[in-house]
């Protein structure tokens, strides 16, 4: 059985063994929904530079998301706060909304390789919805990933949204879809 830790400013030796020399996916650090914009900026950002502002963030005690365990081994990371510390969702069309409102973003998670395709994002988003109705947040937002064109699961890399399955099966609804492969789902909590 695997527990899950919200986390907090000890937890950061904890995230960085997880996410290794590279910072999980290309020096991510998960900073991407936490810039502006992408392009120059993400490429001036990740990093190093990444990893100082997401240290900084859990010195602080500013960052909000989860960490999976086995035993005393971080294998996973789940991403979620308040959209507003998110504003790469208002850069995307196919996630800008107006009713923002009391809403959280459930935007990332990265599994330690040996963990994958073992329905530990499922587990993940479960304790992260706990994690969100304590805080009363109104409403959860996710952006997951959907098939390919041809119905083929994209690489983990592209996949760190999480699949549509598991929002629906926790009652995660499509309120919007501008794009075939970026649904915007939510649920009221």
């Amino acid at each position: 059985m695997h527990k899950f830790k919200e986390v907090s400013s000890e937890l950061w030796a904890d995230f960085e063994k997880l996410f290794g020399n590279n910072g999980a996916c290309g020096g991510c650090w998960c900073q991407w929904w936490r810039l502006p914009k992408g392009g120059k900026l993400w490429e001036e950002t990740k990093g190093p530079k990444a990893k100082r502002m997401m240290n900084k963030l859990f010195k602080e005690n500013k960052i909000t998301g989860l960490l999976a365990y086995d035993g005393n081994k971080p294998i996973g990371w789940c991403s979620y706060g308040p959209r507003t510390v998110f504003p790469r969702t208002e850069r995307s069309k196919a996630y800008r909304r107006d009713d923002i409102d009391g809403v959280w973003s459930i935007n990332c998670f990265f599994i330690d390789k040996h963990y994958r395709k073992q329905g530990l994002a499922r587990q993940m988003l479960q304790a992260a919805l706990k994690f969100i109705k304590k805080r009363k947040a109104k409403i959860a937002e996710a952006y997951p990933v959907t098939l390919t064109k041809d119905g083929k699961q994209l690489p983990p890399a592209f996949s760190y949204t999480g699949p549509l399955k598991i929002f629906e099966d926790e009652g995660f609804e499509i309120i919007q879809q501008i794009s075939p492969s970026r649904p915007l789902v939510r649920k009221c909590l």
